[in-house]
């Protein structure tokens, strides 16, 4: 039985204690039969078994009692051939969420007094726990072993455990790198990200006392939208001189992030290299564009070089041959089925790095044996043999081996302490913007690409015979063919950006079968309201597809706080109130909103239209991560005007917001 059990303070703990020692006195005194009955008692009370209670001189205040929990398989600290025939008492060891050495045992004056001793060691009256640092167990086991008049027991940690710890104490010391981050990028990030920033770097957070520290080999799992890609670039900026760096991405993101680090970073175009299989695109960006079609040597000389997972196979001897000292793999739960060639390929790559970055904001941490692969690029000298791990946090379920979970809270203690950080939108909403909006370029494949390059070619030519045109009529006519041939690149553009956006889509849904509604102009009126209830409802339902009109007016889809346009509306109108169906009235999370966007398609006429439109608008952007900046004059539950949608950069100045629950489930 626990302590938890009795409903008892300390306070009352002790005084429990000191009436027994005092009754005990009485019953050697009087060797009374009777007596000792009632010191037996007083000790089951105390220790929830029959485990005696040492004397103590009653006189002393006593320390708080320890939570008593079971021991399971333990091992001899002290070994010594005077120990046999003493009491035996058992103390476990385990890893704390908070990063620290956990010593949990039945109550004992001696065990307390030699906790007491240990190095740096704190009673935690909340959990009834002593606590130490990691750096101390050692001289805790030796002063365990020295505990006079009994042999004690200790269950060690896991061995796992014990590499892991021993790994993270192991790293550099990066601390000061910190304001090696230019201001530029420091001043802009949230708070949150700050904390991450430090975190990755091995900066001690200071509200651990003893925290564990990670020098740039960890899983950065932020919940989407909290800004992993950011926190990832500002990290490269202090280690800059750490050069090349190679960043491993979905296909979908690629131009993404070297947008990104352009835009952060603020380093020559010629810097960023990214290969691409099809390109037929005017890289407006100025990047250095390599194909991955080319039979020749593909070089990887850039600073930044950004490659997709499918790719590495193809390039995998020559990325293992050219070391690169940063690898960003963003989107790291692509690597979760070890039997995948683009995991047996990337993997030894992130371990040759000297600094390593893994991304993802759906770590499996309910499904351990889909993490062991990225843990395993991490530190591979800790998570080195799969049937260990599977054996420790994987067992149960029902579908083969190692596809359950146990031992989950000692796996996410210490993925916490070595290896990840991990924040939820619920837990940093006070800092966040209402409503964020971020553009996501798209590269679409050649083939589709040179039609409607020849489209816009024809529409070139239109345009410079409007300009001729000496007669009323004739003009009149080439703008109908004009606005024919616009809509012609609409279709087009839109059906060329497809496969783009299911790719994107799948970064976003880690599951390629959800439950969906759909709404369009074809959906009858009466059905629609059956379909939001079904969408606000049920967790099974986790995306709405809809069209840009038919959604936009009367719905209310506050389940939802993503936000996806993979096409864009000539009315800027449209738009906002679109995204207004889930930034809203009942809305308890940020809204995050995407625009997918092509260059050298419909979407660069729209774009130049929408911004026209919206100029004189009342709402200011401030250049921060790709997000709207909301003027301080303008209401938060009017969010419905804006001066322009061209940079969608950083951060929202708003008033802090009151913490309220998140959506039962991410819908999209």
């Amino acid at each position: 039985m626990e302590f938890n059990d009795w409903e008892l303070s300390a306070e009352e703990m002790d005084a429990l204690e000191r009436e027994a020692l005092q009754k005990r006195a009485l019953a050697q005194q009087h060797n009374s039969p009777s007596s000792f009955q009632t010191q037996q008692t007083h000790q089951s009370v105390l220790s929830g078994n029959n485990c005696p209670i040492p004397e103590s001189p009653s006189a002393n205040p006593l320390p708080p009692v320890s939570r008593i929990l079971p021991t399971s398989t333990t091992s001899k600290v002290s070994t010594d051939d005077n120990s046999r025939g003493l009491p035996r008492l058992s103390v476990k060891f385990f890893l704390h969420a908070n990063g620290n050495i956990a010593a949990k045992f039945v109550y004992n004056q001696a065990l307390v007094g030699a906790c007491r001793k240990i190095p740096k060691s704190i009673w935690n009256a909340e959990e009834r726990l002593w606590i130490f640092p990691v750096s101390s167990i050692s001289s805790a086991k030796k002063i365990l072993s020295e505990v006079s008049g009994f042999t004690v027991e200790v269950e060690d940690l896991d061995a796992l455990v014990q590499r892991a710890i021993s790994a993270a104490s192991a790293v550099q010391d990066l601390r000061e790198r910190y304001d090696r981050i230019p201001s530029s990028i420091e001043s802009k990030l949230l708070p949150f990200q700050r904390d991450g920033v430090r975190y990755i770097i091995h900066l001690k957070n200071i509200a651990l006392r003893f925290a564990l520290q990670h020098g740039v080999r960890v899983l950065l799992a932020d919940e989407m939208g909290l800004g992993k890609t950011l926190q990832a670039i500002a990290v490269a900026a202090c280690i800059h001189d750490c050069s090349p760096v190679l960043i491993i991405t979905p296909s979908s993101l690629r131009l993404h992030w070297a947008s990104m680090i352009q835009q952060w970073l603020n380093v020559p175009s010629s810097d960023i290299l990214v290969v691409l299989s099809n390109w037929g695109g005017s890289n407006r960006g100025g990047y250095r564009i390599v194909s991955s079609s080319s039979k020749g040597t593909i070089h990887l000389d850039g600073v930044f070089n950004i490659i997709s997972y499918d790719l590495v196979p193809k390039l995998e001897n020559r990325l293992m041959a050219l070391e690169f000292k940063v690898v960003i793999a963003d989107e790291s739960h692509y690597l979760k089925n070890a039997q995948a060639k683009r995991t047996t390929a990337s993997i030894p790559v992130i371990q040759r790095a000297q600094y390593a970055m893994l991304l993802s904001g759906t770590p499996a941490l309910s499904r351990p044996i889909e993490l062991f692969k990225q843990l395993e690029a991490l530190h591979p000298n800790v998570y080195k043999n799969v049937h260990e791990y599977g054996k420790r946090y994987c067992k149960g379920g029902g579908f083969g081996v190692y596809q359950g979970a146990s031992n989950h809270e000692e796996l996410h203690n210490l993925m916490k302490a070595t290896v990840m950080i991990r924040r939820l939108k619920k837990d940093v909403l006070s800092q966040l913007p209402v409503k964020r909006r971020q553009q996501v370029f798209l590269d679409l494949a050649d083939n589709h690409m040179k039609q409607i390059n020849a489209l816009f070619r024809e529409l070139e030519v239109l345009k410079s015979k409007i300009k001729a045109c000496d007669s009323q009529e004739k003009a009149e006519s080439l703008k109908f063919s004009q606005k024919n041939l616009i809509n012609k690149i609409y279709t087009d553009s839109a059906e060329a950006k497809i496969p783009a956006v299911l790719n994107y889509l799948e970064t976003v849904i880690e599951k390629k079968k959800v439950g969906c509604i759909r709404i369009d102009g074809s959906t009858p009126s009466a059905s629609r309201q059956d379909l939001v209830t079904d969408f606000q409802e049920k967790d099974a339902i986790k995306a709405a597809v809809l069209s840009i009109k038919a959604g936009g007016v009367g719905l209310t889809l506050t389940a939802a706080s993503t936000v996806i346009f993979a096409e864009l509306s000539w009315t800027p109108g449209d738009l906002i109130q679109a995204e207004d169906r889930a930034h809203r009235i009942g809305q308890v999370s940020s809204v995050n909103i995407y625009y997918l966007l092509a260059n050298d398609t419909v979407d660069d006429i729209i774009w130049d239209v929408v911004q026209s439109k919206l100029e004189n608008l009342g709402q200011m952007l401030d250049g921060h991560e790709n997000t709207l900046e909301v003027s301080a004059s303008q209401s938060r539950s009017s969010p419905a005007k804006q001066k322009t949608l061209d940079c969608f950069l950083k951060r929202c100045k708003t008033e802090d917001s009151e913490h309220q629950p998140s959506p039962k489930c991410p819908r999209h």
